[in-house]
């Protein structure tokens, strides 16, 4: 098995080393800037670490599908960004506000081009499973934010909605990291799928932490300004935990918090806690967590059906890493 030193190394030199093409600068500065301004590379951190449970060395194929899967999600960004109109992403200005929209659109589009040519460079005899794998996760990730973006108008979504569409949105991609390390790695199809179900159930875990560190994170930890969905009338896991449980008059006043504008930095602050107000007298905040810990349990029991021992706590605490954040 590779070491983890081994694996933090690869990741490190990777993204320090990640080339793009030079011109037109316009283009292509902004998905340099995406990449060099950071992040967990989870994605391509859980690929080489399923893949490290199966061989000894990192080998050339599977380096840049890894990397391939870092500038996907980095291409997401960008356009979610827009769609949402967040101002930072990481701590610092997102694409769209740096350059500007039609910039970030165009940008985007060929990050997630870049992606495709990596992810190519699969080992010949997995890369048609390893495509088909990816493309069908592309596409999956699209749907989820459709679903997203309608939820937005919608007063009557479910939980049940809600956890399919972040499956979609985030727990596709985690599961295709964690399935493609194991593909390259030449994982029987059995570890494989298994893998694809740790990675799924780490997502949701993910997102909805990411959902309670949106309302309840430090803004400095969390990388962007806290509040942004309850400003954007987002539908997050917290607002249908919150609208399950709320009497009448609680769900009344939900709404219209939910409804009060946001137009300028008094009115932000102002709506972020009249929502979060109502968040603490149904206690969802502790709903998140209790199902962020169901969740990485799931996860673990797919994980315990692939390997035992020195594998098992490698696999163990790539997910503690992940939902410690919250804790």
């Amino acid at each position: 098995m590779i070491r983890q030193s081994t694996i933090d190394e690869a990741i490190k030199t990777l993204f320090e080393n990640i080339n793009f093409t030079n011109e037109p600068k316009g283009l292509y500065d902004p998905l340099r800037y995406m990449i060099e301004i950071g992040g967990k590379r989870l994605r391509p951190r859980l690929c080489l670490t399923t893949y490290s449970l199966y061989k000894d060395r990192i080998g050339a194929g599977i380096l840049e599908p890894a990397a391939g899967l870092e500038v996907f999600h980095s291409f997401t960004l960008i356009h979610d960004d827009i769609m949402d109109r967040s101002p930072l992403r990481r701590g610092v200005d997102t694409v769209w506000k740096k350059w500007n929209s039609d910039t970030a659109i165009l940008s985007g589009d060929v990050m997630c081009i870049d992606s495709y040519s990596r992810i190519m460079k699969a080992p010949r005899k997995v890369q048609g499973e390893v495509l088909t794998l990816f493309s069908r996760t592309a596409a999956q990730v699209c749907e989820g934010q459709q679903y997203d973006m309608e939820f937005e108008t919608r007063d009557d979504v479910t939980m049940e909605e809600y956890m399919n569409m972040i499956g979609l949105k985030t727990g596709v991609l985690i599961a295709c990291a964690a399935k493609m390390g194991a593909q390259i790695g030449g994982a029987p199809k059995r570890d494989c799928d298994l893998l694809y179900g740790y990675g799924f159930n780490l997502g949701l875990a993910f997102q909805v932490a990411d959902d309670y560190l949106d309302a309840f994170g430090d803004e400095k930890v969390f990388g962007k300004p806290i509040g942004g969905d309850i400003v954007n009338s987002k539908k997050s896991w917290l607002t249908i935990r919150a609208y399950e449980k709320a009497s009448p008059e609680q769900a009344e006043r939900l709404t219209k918090a939910m409804s009060m504008p946001a137009g300028t930095d008094q009115e932000k602050v102002a709506k972020i806690a009249a929502v979060k107000e109502i968040y603490s007298e149904l206690g969802v905040a502790e709903d998140a967590q209790t199902t962020i810990l169901e969740l990485n349990e799931k996860a673990l029991e797919a994980a315990a059906k692939v390997c035992k021992g020195v594998r098992y706590e490698r696999l163990r605490r790539f997910a503690d890493k992940l939902i410690g954040r919250t804790k």
